[in-house]
């Protein structure tokens, strides 16, 4: 069994040597900086990305949001998007093409980007494949923490994780949490008024899609560096803290699952007060977890108590 990242690693990342827009394959875009053009592909399956297509009005507008939120943690305003979709007469029916194309109209004119082509296959397996597209001189870049950086993340963690819960039938709850927590699980809250500002601040970036201890790996990955991360400061929101409560679950089981599309950068101290000034200006909400270590030191997770703690599953990993 390997995982995307040795696939990528051990049989494709030399075919890209020769191309430095590609980042050697270790970010989420393609970057021509000469053309100003930012592009990132990503691909969704069935019972992989999402659960069943019963709500393809909902399915659709989260692949999207999942989609151009490769581009707006890199600080740039997506406006163009392709989509390519695999499906069969029954999925792809009159009744659900009808649902997507008025979800995708809702999510253009909330995003203001613009369909520019795709294609349709048949296929028994229901699948979707979107690129997005983009126009920047520069973009933060992975890999480019600094030591006695400050870890920062937007919005709160774990209420999409705690969807899939409920829609898998694994947690019960009432009506009125079921419709929270299907929302955040369906339609990721995206800042693309944040873009621009990020690079007033932000050294490196990422967008919180396979959990927070899985994407902060890979914000560090290539550099000598560790992190450390205080459990009580990560953020979730009043109804996700009520029901842990409740049903007596653990807090970190839930913010390092992923799909939560935050956005997690790392700036200098020296910038946190542009840091919680923008954030209070645009009123966001911003979280500082933790900091950026050396990598002599291992990285460590701090609980409510003060003590060091480890996770057997950090998030998200694609296996094959």
């Amino acid at each position: 069994m390997m995982q995307e990242y040795r696939i990528i690693k051990d049989y494709f990342s030399k075919l890209s040597l020769d191309n430095k827009n590609s980042l050697y394959l270790n970010d989420d875009v393609f970057f021509d900086k000469s053309k100003k053009l930012i592009i990132s592909v990503d691909s969704y399956i069935e019972k992989t990305h999402f659960l069943n297509f019963k709500y393809p009005n909902l399915v659709i507008k989260k692949i999207i949001r999942s989609s151009i939120s490769d581009l707006i943690c890199k600080g740039v305003k997506p406006k163009y998007y392709f989509i390519s979709g695999a499906g069969n007469s029954k999925t792809f029916n009159k009744s659900n093409l009808k649902k997507i194309s008025k979800s995708l109209e809702q999510e253009q004119k909330k995003f203001q980007i613009y369909l520019s082509g795709g294609d349709t296959i048949f296929s028994n397996k229901l699948s979707f494949t979107i690129i997005t597209v983009g126009y920047s001189k520069n973009i933060i870049f992975r890999n480019n923490a600094k030591l006695n950086d400050d870890i920062y993340v937007t919005g709160n963690l774990g209420d999409s994780y705690m969807g899939l819960r409920i829609l898998k039938k694994e947690i019960s709850v009432n009506k009125y949490f079921k419709k929270y927590f299907l929302k955040k699980y369906y339609l990721p809250e995206l800042y693309e008024n944040l873009t621009k500002r990020l690079f007033k601040f932000a050294n490196t970036s990422i967008d919180i899609s396979d959990g927070l201890f899985t994407d902060l790996d890979k914000l560090i990955n290539n550099q000598n560096l560790s992190y450390q991360i205080n459990l009580t400061d990560v953020p979730i929101s009043k109804h996700l803290r009520d029901l842990i409560l409740l049903k007596k679950l653990k807090k970190i089981d839930f913010i390092s699952k992923g799909d939560d599309y935050q956005i997690l950068f790392t700036a200098s101290k020296k910038k946190s007060r542009i840091v919680e000034k923008t954030f209070k200006t645009l009123g966001i909400k911003i979280s500082k977890i933790g900091k950026i270590c050396p990598g002599t030191q291992k990285t460590q997770i701090i609980d409510e108590k003060g003590n060091k703690i480890g996770i057997k599953n950090k998030g998200y990993f694609h296996k094959f």
